[in-house]
């Protein structure tokens, strides 16, 4: 499951995050930097500058794994941090299908299929922590790196074999993937909490 992989994924990147604390870069700064890229990767899809786009999606997504692995480096991490964090990853998502609608290769439909998914899976996991207590539900078959993966190969697609409709059907996968990982988080929460609801 996803929160198995991001074991190992926290781990692996802890490294980079003792380099940022040397640097003096804060894991909000790398916050704000992962969010200004991903609005940046936006803007070039929407004027077709795929390359581009996915040099700025790859810089979001690295600035996004050393946020949390400066945060533990530093054992500065805070609750507002933690927030701050998921909050700046929907805005970044949202910024990027965004540029992908505009950009004209995808329906509209399939965007907003998309944009969906992304919040429920992501409303379903804050849900789960917040109101069923849980201390983790990052479970699933694809979290927010494997959905970048998926867009990243879509655009790739699109500069590399244009005329295929690939960035299409990476958009509608991502929103397929982000619909079952909302499920496998509610079925999972339910496995966890039903016993102690005495149901």
């Amino acid at each position: 499951m996803h929160h198995k992989r991001r074991a190992g994924y926290e781990e692996g990147s802890l490294p980079y995050g003792r380099i940022c604390v040397k640097l003096g870069l804060t894991p909000n700064i790398l916050t704000a930097m992962s969010l200004s890229l991903a609005a940046g990767a936006g803007v070039l899809y929407w004027q077709r500058w795929w390359f581009l786009g996915i040099l700025a999606m790859l810089l979001s997504a690295f600035t996004d794994m050393l946020d949390g692995a400066t945060a533990r480096a530093s054992n500065s991490g805070t609750r507002f941090g933690s927030v701050l964090d998921r909050v700046s990853d929907r805005f970044g998502e949202f910024f990027i299908l965004m540029g992908i609608l505009l950009s004209g290769v995808v329906a509209p439909a399939w965007v907003l299929f998309a944009q969906f998914g992304v919040l429920i899976a992501s409303y379903t996991r804050s849900a789960a922590e917040s109101v069923g207590g849980l201390k983790t539900a990052a479970v699933g078959v694809a979290g927010r790196l494997e959905k970048f993966v998926l867009l990243i190969a879509g655009a790739t697609g699109e500069w590399l074999l244009p005329g295929y409709s690939l960035m299409t059907y990476g958009v509608i996968i991502v929103g397929g993937v982000s619909m079952t990982t909302a499920l496998q988080r509610l079925r999972y929460t339910y496995r966890q909490t039903h016993s102690e609801d005495g149901q």
